[in-house]
């Protein structure tokens, strides 16, 4: 799902992304019942979407806010639910806990920019590479281009090997993966499970 066709409500892809909070970390939440995304179909799936305030919340969650009770945490988010502009938040729990969030906010703010970006960088087309997300005006896969960063090769490295991107283009790759991941099965592999069709053996020489 795009980000501008969600208007506002983020997956929790784009919010592990956004908030940097690992996808188990963002499921623990809802568990916990700290948050409670709205849910809408999309097909047969069932799709959770996050409010901005919700993300503000798992964003400050990240930054230290789970070291705190659940009563205090809980008590954060619906805060945040009631004033969602807020720019910092007096709870107490033992004193008086000062929650900052006008600098959370604009590091988000910054965050859904390049994402913005990286989704504006790349098309798919049922009839370019098999609808495999491209950069938009190539045929080079992004998913390829994460996957060479994940396998240690260095923005030079590979600008080197595809001169026509530029380096925000390759430095977003990985953004783009983890924000909008593949639907689907992962791409089968038949020749994976078969036995091969002939064995030859040839004895090598002393």
């Amino acid at each position: 799902m795009t980000l501008k066709a969600q208007k506002g409500s983020y997956t929790p892809a784009q919010v592990s992304v956004l908030t940097g909070l690992p996808l188990t970390a963002v499921h623990k939440a809802i568990e916990y019942r700290l948050i409670a995304p709205k849910r809408i179909r999309e097909g047969k799936a069932l799709i959770r979407l996050f409010s901005e305030p919700q993300v503000l919340f798992l964003f400050l969650e990240a930054r230290g806010l789970r070291s705190l009770p659940l009563p205090v945490r809980r008590e954060v988010a619906k805060a945040l639910e009631r004033n969602p502009s807020v720019d910092a938040l007096h709870i107490s729990e033992g004193g008086v806990i000062v929650i900052e969030c006008k600098s959370a906010r604009r590091a988000i703010k910054t965050g859904l920019r390049r994402l913005a970006e990286a989704e504006l960088m790349v098309e798919s087309n049922p009839d370019l590479v098999l609808g495999t997300p491209v950069y938009r005006g190539t045929r080079i896969p992004v998913h390829a281009i994460a996957e060479m960063f994940a396998h240690g090769a260095t923005t030079q490295e590979i600008l080197d090997g595809y001169p026509a991107l530029t380096r925000e283009k390759i430095e977003l790759a990985p953004l783009y993966v983890k924000a909008f991941p593949r639907k689907g099965r992962p791409p089968a592999r038949p020749w994976a499970t078969k036995e091969p069709s002939r064995v030859s053996r040839h004895r090598l020489g002393s």
